[in-house]
């Protein structure tokens, strides 16, 4: 049989171990998410479907296999923006890339993705963009204020141009906007819309109007490159932890052993690269 001291030594060391355990458990960090609806980019969950999205897919990814605990806030753009900008929020997965000094905010060095740019047409509509020259006298659908610039200058300076204001359509709205716009080009009240080209299949898919319209290419002259943003309100060591960790992550889902990864998510969606 024990002796006393040896059974009371075998318990402190149970309590030791067990008590551990727990500190390690209470104390998982937790990375608090502020992100817009973008689909199939960045979904809002709700009771038909908890998907929430390819780049929160991959966020999740590589975030909870080192450790963290993940909090969402889903919010429009410019309130997320907000919340990273004060601390709110630790990080929005993804923003288009500035070079502006003076934001509140840090850019991860790994993009999320540098997305090719589409437009969707009526289906029988034999049109293709060739230049500003193309475009002239198309009607043309937007929402307001979404900037092109990044991807093309000469494009957004003519969305811009009071001018032209008979041929842009501006459709405002909160997450159906882009819905609408395809439904207006089958309708033949607009030409044309320009967008990543992943949101283009998803829509498309969504609404199943393969019959009805379709993706033309070339899009805009340049990628629309977006990187995610990590607040300057965090502690700087644990901010270059972050993004550490995004760029490895991301890095990792796209290399030559890990590359299924991102294919798959991707596939879960419906949707694949050009």
């Amino acid at each position: 049989m024990w002796k006393v001291n040896e059974l009371y030594k075998s318990l402190l060391i149970f309590n030791l171990v067990i008590s551990t355990s727990l500190i390690n458990i209470s104390h998982a960090e937790t990375l608090k998410v502020c992100y817009d609806q973008w689909a199939p980019m960045t979904i809002f969950p709700t009771e038909e479907s908890t998907k929430r999205g390819i780049v929160i897919d991959m966020l999740e990814q590589i975030y909870s296999s080192n450790g963290f605990d993940i909090e969402y806030h889903e919010v429009p753009l410019a309130r997320g923006l907000d919340m990273v900008t004060d601390g709110y929020c630790d990080m929005l997965p993804e923003y288009i890339y500035l070079e502006n000094p003076d934001l509140g905010f840090v850019y991860a060095t790994e993009k999320t993705f540098a997305y090719k740019t589409a437009f969707v047409t009526r289906i029988d509509d034999t049109w293709n963009y060739k230049g500003i020259e193309s475009i002239k006298g198309r009607r043309i659908a937007t929402g307001p204020g979404w900037d092109y610039s990044s991807m093309s200058f000469n494009y957004q300076n003519y969305i811009d141009d009071p001018t032209n204001a008979d041929f842009i359509e501006v459709i405002a709205g909160y997450d159906d906007v882009v819905d609408r716009i395809f439904r207006m080009i089958s309708e033949n009240r607009v030409d044309l819309y320009a967008d990543n080209e992943l949101v283009l299949q998803h829509v498309l898919n969504h609404l199943n109007m393969h019959n009805k319209l379709k993706i033309s290419r070339p899009g805009l002259e340049k990628d629309l490159v977006e990187r995610p943003i990590f607040s300057k309100q965090i502690p700087l060591e644990r901010r270059q932890k972050l993004i550490k960790i995004w760029n490895e992550g991301r890095v990792s889902l796209q290399g030559p052993q890990q590359g299924p990864q991102q294919d798959e998510i991707l596939k879960k969606y419906n949707v694949r690269l050009q």
